[in-house]
Order: C-alpha cells, then structure tokens, then sequence
C-alpha cells in the first residue's frame, strides 16, 4: 500500500512511520528536518511544510492512504499555535486534488466533545479541536458519513495522556473516550491506526482510545 505520513518526525508519528516500513508499506513523508528521518527501504522523505498546500499535494499524489499525527511541539501546548487547522485543511485540500480517499488523522481526547458525559470540566479545549474543526469544514459529502460519495474522510483517533511503554491492548470507544481512562501509549496509537488501516474498520468515526 503507498502511505503518505504527516507528522513522522513526532512523537506518535514515529511509531507510526516505523510500523509503516516493517509492515513493507511503501511510505512518502513530508518533513521540514528531512535529516531527522533515517534512510530505509521504502521510505521517501520530502522536504517541506504541512502549511504549504503545494508541498502536502504533492507527496499525497498517488498515495492510497494518508496517515496524519501532526501536532505541536509540547512546549507550544500552552501558546496560540495556528498549526492543526490550517494543516487539516491543506490535507484536505491536497486530497481533492490528487483523488486519495483514506485519511486517518490523530486528535487528542481533549478535544472539545461537549455531548460527551465523562468529560471533566479542565479538558473543555484543545488545541486538537483545530484539526476537528478543519476536517469538520474541508471534509466533501459523505465525510461524516452523510453522503453517497466513498470517500472515507474524517477518522480521527485521539489518544489519552501518552505512556511510555505499548502493551498491544487497550480499550475503544466511537465518539468518546472510554471511561475512566487517561493514559495510552504513543506505539499503542500507531498499532491502532495500523490495525483500522488494514481493516478498513471504524470507517467516518472518531474513536478514542485508553487502558
């Protein structure tokens, strides 16, 4: 399968990129530190930036997937960081463009879910609830599942406080995050979206995952 990866020189999307090659997927990353990524058999790295909507169409041309883990840097959690809208809607954008129709994008479990009745009053926002916004707005019909075309568009997979450690099992809601869980290991994520990728499941949900 061709995947295209945003977001692999992170934290989840290492993991995810390292599954990808193992798995013998033939895989194009657009990074802006090329250099971070080491060579291997299968990987292509492009140099460049998810908010440059030319550079994210071209390496989604030909993909039949596109993977994205984009997300700021921890130390720029807590400032006013424009990165997951923009970058939603570039991939969004950048799919149109090329015919791709798979996407699977990584949120994060505080993302705004005011319906959710588990969600505590300190995790109300995020600066995740961008790329659900920008979804929300680019995605074509059929997206959310209300359409006739077969794009299989807005799938976002939001992961819990982060562990270090992957233990290969782990609860999954669709729509909201299980109760009573917080944590999820970042190489849980990526076997996750692996899995969905493989199975074509949880098609137009948003499940989230915790121990």
């Amino acid at each position: 399968m061709k995947l295209t990866i945003f977001g692999a020189t992170g934290r989840i999307g290492g993991h995810l990129l390292s599954w990808a090659v193992d798995a013998g997927h033939d895989v194009h990353v657009l990074a802006r530190s090329p250099q971070a990524l080491r060579p291997r058999d299968g990987l292509t790295v492009t140099g460049g930036d998810v908010l440059d909507p030319a550079a994210v169409a071209a390496v989604i041309s030909g993909a039949d997937a596109v993977l994205s883990a984009v997300g700021p840097k921890i130390r720029d959690n807590f400032r006013k960081t424009e990165l997951l809208g923009p970058a939603a809607a570039n991939i969004i954008d950048g799919m149109h463009k090329t015919g791709a129709r798979r996407l699977i994008a990584v949120s994060a479990a505080a993302a705004f879910i005011p319906e959710d009745p588990d969600k505590s009053w300190n995790r109300q926002a995020d600066p995740a609830e961008n790329l659900r916004q920008g979804l929300r707005r680019r995605a074509p019909d059929g997206a959310g599942g209300q359409g006739q075309r077969t794009w299989t568009g807005r799938w976002s997979a939001r992961p819990g406080w982060s562990t270090i450690l992957g233990k290969g099992e782990y609860r999954v809601r669709a729509g909201f995050p299980p109760p009573g869980g917080g944590k999820i290991a970042r190489a849980d994520v990526a076997h996750f979206i692996g899995t969905v990728l493989t199975s074509a499941s949880y098609i137009r949900e948003s499940p989230a995952l915790a121990y």
